[in-house]
């Protein structure tokens, strides 16, 4: 049996080493434009000081949508918390509370699972392969869901699939059955920002779907998993109206605001990313992507490549008699701390066994040489 319980326990672990290619968070440096930012923290703050708590709110919520795509979003009220966990706790309180079962995604991070299973909420598999053909997504879903909500990560994390790559028919088909079958949809949207610049995708306009649907939905958005303001973040809640009033009841009784300071911070960030079609983000993470992919071709691992270029690579074993657990540990006596895949199987954990995560939201210059340690610990362990 494992020392850990979670994904989280390692990712704690993964922060004492010098190579932590562990936890998705942004620990690269600030781009040029970014140092400006960082520059100007103190006029940030007096300017957070004079303004107007809702004031902030409102520019920060503007600005965030505005640059996701997601202009409709702003026709309805938007929550916000310290953190995208504290949103999933909200949303699995009204679960308990409604007695309602969940089929979540599966593969996913774990910590969803169990923030669901805390909250004594009942959780059965929402298989990530039943979203791949589109023409098949309603039949999936009507064969195979059989619990009160459905609970989609979009883009996923660790596989980088998002239904967008099929456009705008497989969230028509998706909310159809929701609404036929009236079930709750749930969409953690925390890696969405890793879909913007990337032509591949035809991001539209979700919200304007969802509202127009009447469909019965909750929506986690997040900035954590972006900019590399460490862990200063914020996460939004949107839902549908007839569930506004009771997330609401549910959402004041955790806290009473974000900090505006780091509002307005956050919304410096993001108008940056704007500026750059969010070239400080993703040229980052393609670069090292890209050397993760060349450096360890070949090798035992072979890299899943991903409907949408999210912050994370994932690797499946090749060979049959190596599994995650002992390679995460080879690697990790090179110095480099990498996740097994293990965990994100939360319902058949068996599976997992053939994954690795490698985490590429850090500095080059400290990610190629411990990818290249990697690749040294899978040639001597083969």
């Amino acid at each position: 049996m494992s020392e850990y319980e979670d994904l989280t326990q390692h990712e704690i672990e993964a922060l004492k080493q010098k190579y932590n290619l562990a936890d998705a968070h942004t620990h690269q440096s600030q781009s040029p434009t970014q140092r400006g930012i960082v520059e100007r923290l103190p006029a940030l703050w007096y300017e957070a000081e004079k303004t107007k708590q809702a004031d902030m709110e409102k520019r920060f919520i503007e600005t965030f949508f505005r640059v996701q795509k997601q202009q409709y979003a702003l026709r309805t009220p938007t929550m916000l918390v310290y953190a995208a966990s504290i949103a999933m706790v909200i949303a699995a309180n009204y679960l308990l509370k409604k007695k309602m079962s969940v089929s979540l995604m599966h593969p996913c991070f774990d910590n969803l699972y169990d923030l669901l299973t805390n909250m004594q909420v009942p959780v059965e598999p929402l298989q990530e392969e039943w979203f791949y053909d589109p023409k098949n997504i309603y039949e999936n879903l009507k064969k195979n869901v059989k619990t009160d909500a459905i609970f989609l990560v979009d883009p996923n994390n660790p596989t980088g699939f998002t239904p967008f790559k099929h456009g705008r028919h497989a969230y028509e088909e998706i909310v159809r059955f929701c609404k036929d079958k009236k079930k709750l949809l749930l969409i953690d949207y925390c890696f969405a920002s890793f879909m913007l610049p990337d032509v591949n995708l035809d991001v539209f306009d979700v919200y304007e779907l969802l509202e127009t649907s009447g469909v019965s939905y909750i929506c986690i958005e997040d900035t954590g998993k972006t900019w590399p303001v460490q862990d200063a973040k914020c996460a939004l809640i949107k839902t549908s109206q007839d569930l506004y009033k009771e997330i609401y009841n549910i959402h004041t009784s955790y806290l009473l605001n974000v900090s505006p300071f780091i509002l307005n911070l956050l919304t410096e960030y993001i108008l940056d990313s704007e500026k750059d079609n969010f070239a400080s983000v993703f040229d980052l993470l393609e670069r090292n992507r890209q050397i993760a992919k060349c450096e360890l071709d070949g090798s035992i691992l072979e890299f899943q490549e991903p409907s949408s270029k999210v912050s994370v690579a994932w690797f499946k074993i090749k060979d049959p008699k190596v599994n995650a657990t002992s390679l995460q540990k080879a690697i990790l006596k090179k110095g480099v701390y990498v996740l097994p895949g293990t965990y994100f199987f939360w319902s058949k954990r068996k599976d997992g066994e053939r994954y690795i995560r490698i985490a590429l939201a850090r500095n080059t210059d400290m990610f190629e040489p411990a990818i290249k340690l990697v690749r040294k610990t899978l040639d001597q362990y083969s």
